[in-house]
């Protein structure tokens, strides 16, 4: 299974489209939003996915109750970090980057998924290592900081992480 990663959107609509046409052409079945989407009205681009949508609210997330409306039939929000599991991995998924460290050591989670710093940040760095923990942070999906929209792909089964610019 592939799994598409963004964090902090933050209303980048064109970003947003872009990287929601790329999740669609490589055929990602889940998409992960650590969170910062800001306004209800990007789940106009978000809504053509051809994947579930599993987001948390991030910092400057504003209408939580119609963002969580508007996202209806997209896929969930949810307040905090949130486990899941997906492609036979445990996930854990928040905004901002609490107890990262302690999450990946404490053996629960296969795939450790932050955002907030707008910073693209991939670990172990290099080959993925089956016995450890990933700790992903795809970056900012808006550009606004970076002056560089970017996502992730992600391989549940190899747990190979390729960074996307869009």
């Amino acid at each position: 299974m592939k799994i598409g990663i963004l964090s902090d959107s933050h209303d980048n609509l064109p970003a947003l489209e872009r990287i929601v046409e790329r999740f669609n052409a490589e055929g990602v079945g889940l998409v992960l939003h650590a969170g910062d989407f800001v306004s209800p009205f990007t789940a106009v681009p978000l809504g053509r996915l051809r994947a579930p949508l599993v987001g948390v609210f991030g910092n400057n997330d504003g209408d939580r109750l119609y963002l969580t409306r508007r996202f209806e039939g997209i896929g969930t929000i949810h307040s905090g970090s949130h486990a899941l599991e997906a492609g036979g991995l445990h996930i854990v998924l928040m905004h901002e980057p609490r107890s990262i460290d302690a999450l990946a050591a404490s053996g629960a989670y296969d795939l450790v998924v932050y955002g907030h710093t707008h910073h693209v940040d991939v670990r172990p760095d290099g080959p993925a290592d089956l016995h450890r923990p990933r700790i992903i942070n795809p970056g900012e999906a808006c550009g606004w900081l970076t002056g560089r929209s970017t996502a992730i792909l992600f391989d549940a089964q190899t747990r190979q992480a390729e960074v996307i610019a869009v």
